[in-house]
């Protein structure tokens, strides 16, 4: 289930929202900047369906998405919890840390958390089956997969190299509670 929990970036423990509401989650999110939106597959897919065949399942609204910011590449990722880079995978992100392109990804399945920092608060979204969330470029933000990742997702990238993080070298990330994750 896709949630929200609203903080005081300096008062992790101190909740000023929790809602499981997606209506509310698109609303507050909108509300700085952050789109996120449902899709729903027009094929039903297997747990083990290879990327052709997610990107097929979903070709009207990567289309879609693709004619409004005309992307560079398309890709699925999978991580499951005996992934051989599962760990590097869950660390690469989890430090806060902007990128110069907008960070778009959907959850095919599973689930990952975005840590979103703005105006002085912590937007941490659990992202789940059927999301897409689109965080413009310099977003200030970490991401976490959990400690058994499990999860497929379709990333958009405009740029040849993707997603390069800027790290911001706040320690802020540590301050707040880790993903257990969907695998653990």
């Amino acid at each position: 289930m896709t949630t929200l929990t609203i903080t005081p970036d300096d008062q992790p423990g101190e909740v000023l929202l929790y809602t499981s509401d997606f209506d509310l989650i698109q609303r507050e999110l909108a509300a700085i900047g952050i789109p996120m939106e449902r899709w729903r597959a027009d094929a039903k897919l297997a747990p083990d369906a290879d990327q052709a065949t997610v990107l097929a399942a979903y070709a009207a609204s990567v289309a879609a998405l693709n004619a409004k910011y005309g992307f560079q590449s398309v890709d699925v990722v999978a991580m499951h919890p005996a992934h051989e880079q599962a760990a590097t995978a869950r660390g690469k992100f989890l430090a806060e840390h902007t990128h110069d392109d907008f960070e778009i990804r959907f959850f095919v399945d599973g689930a990952g958390v975005f840590y979103i920092r703005k105006h002085g608060k912590v937007y941490q979204t659990l992202c789940t089956a059927g999301d897409l969330i689109e965080l413009p470029a310099n977003t200030t933000h970490w991401f976490d997969m959990g400690p058994k990742p499990l999860f497929k997702a379709i990333r958009f990238f405009t740029k040849a190299d993707g997603w390069v993080g800027k790290f911001t070298g706040d320690e802020i990330a540590k301050s707040f509670p880790e993903y257990t994750g969907a695998g653990a």
